[in-house]
């Protein structure tokens, strides 16, 4: 679709295009235009910047806001870098200028009709992304939860019913049995946690947090799996350090997976440290251990779903899914979640997270703390 007000350009473009497998339509104003856009449902859009009436700019906004993936082109005679740059941003593909060639206009046409192409692929692979999402959380929960959780109920009663008459051998394998049961249960709940962590859902419970606050619970989580392994966990943070706005249970969560995990890769008697500091209109939480680090070939893929990096020190094993949970956690409260790793010498995760515009509030001080067996 074409809307110009100059009429030599409307019928430029229609005999440019009249051979190729188009359907072309085309418009004199910008009110006429927009009117058109909603009958015709154009996968391609040339606007001309200056029209009487309705501005190209105006447009382009309306298209946008009509339908997103339609592609839009602006061409003028009037190009200048700033119109260029503020037609970008409310929305145009790419910029045309006048006078242009019949090739220019074809080959433009093509690689809009290709954007177009790829936006809609784009759109359907997510829905059915989504779809697969939630057809495989109901199978989960049905057909695996369900059964499971009857096993576990029908074992306890069974055991209970039993233990008079049990050996010590007999005992120890109906713990073995209980365990297992618990681990694949502990299993379907982490695979659930990753598919229904709901962006929108998390949002509407966003509240101003202290980080302070975050990182205290996340450790205070995490310190029996320190003590256990003899591990010290080091805190401290920078003053003045503000609140974040978010939903303090999943952020905490998130905290939680990525301390477990410097725990879990560090050796015996090692050390974690965690540091939280402002940076301008951010707030950064890093997690530093000295452990088995990471591998570069391993990097690109630590965030996804169920990577499991090298045994730890004790061969601890996990499902693989923490940071992928941590990760969609962080992006849905804006931020970002990067790591830097040396084999052999330990891993720094780093949250970064938007922090609250009245930056400072009055929150307890976490100082220089330290979680040991002692603590």
């Amino acid at each position: 679709m074409v809307i110009d007000d100059e009429e030599v350009v409307l019928d430029s473009c229609r005999e440019i295009l009249a051979g190729g497998t188009y359907q072309i339509a085309t418009a004199a104003d910008g009110a006429s235009g927009l009117k058109l856009v909603g009958e015709f449902l154009p996968d391609v859009v040339f606007v001309d910047l200056k029209m009487p009436g309705v501005s190209g700019f105006q447009v382009l906004e309306k298209i946008r806001a009509l339908d997103p993936t339609i592609v839009t082109v602006v061409i003028t005679g009037y190009a200048t870098v700033n119109s260029a740059v503020e037609a970008m941003k409310k929305g145009a593909y790419d910029f045309l200028p006048k006078p242009f060639t019949p090739e220019e206009l074809r080959l433009i046409t093509q690689r809009g009709l290709e954007r177009r192409r790829l936006v809609q692929e784009t759109i359907a692979l997510r829905k059915e992304k989504e779809v697969l999402r939630e057809h495989f959380a109901a199978i989960v929960s049905h057909e695996l939860k369900s059964p499971l959780g009857a096993i576990q109920q029908n074992l306890f009663g069974l055991e209970a019913e039993l233990s008079s008459r049990m050996t010590e051998s007999q005992k120890n394998l109906f713990q073995r049995m209980k365990s297992r049961i618990a681990e694949l249960l502990q299993l379907i709940h982490t695979l659930l946690r990753v598919i229904s962590v709901d962006i929108n859902k998390l949002k509407e419970n966003f509240a101003p947090v202290a980080v302070t606050t975050l990182v205290s619970k996340a450790a205070e989580s995490v310190q029996p799996h320190a003590t256990r392994k003899d591990v010290e966990i080091l805190i401290s943070h920078e003053e003045p350090l503000g609140h974040v706005e978010g939903d303090e249970g999943t952020l905490v969560e998130a905290l939680v997976n990525v301390m477990n995990n410097a725990v879990k890769y560090s050796r015996l008697g090692g050390k974690v440290h965690i540091k939280a500091r402002q940076e301008e209109n951010s707030i950064l939480i890093s997690i530093t251990d000295t452990g088995v680090g990471i591998s570069e070939e391993d990097m690109p893929y630590i965030f996804g779903d169920f990577y499991s990096g090298k045994p730890g020190p004790v061969a601890e094993r996990g499902t693989g899914l923490g940071l992928a949970i941590t990760r969609r956690i962080v992006e849905a409260h804006n931020g970002s979640i990067s790591v830097e790793s040396e084999v052999g010498r330990g891993s720094t995760f780093v949250i970064r997270l938007p922090a609250l515009k009245s930056s400072v509030h009055n929150q307890p001080s976490l100082g220089a703390e330290t979680y040991s067996d002692s603590h």
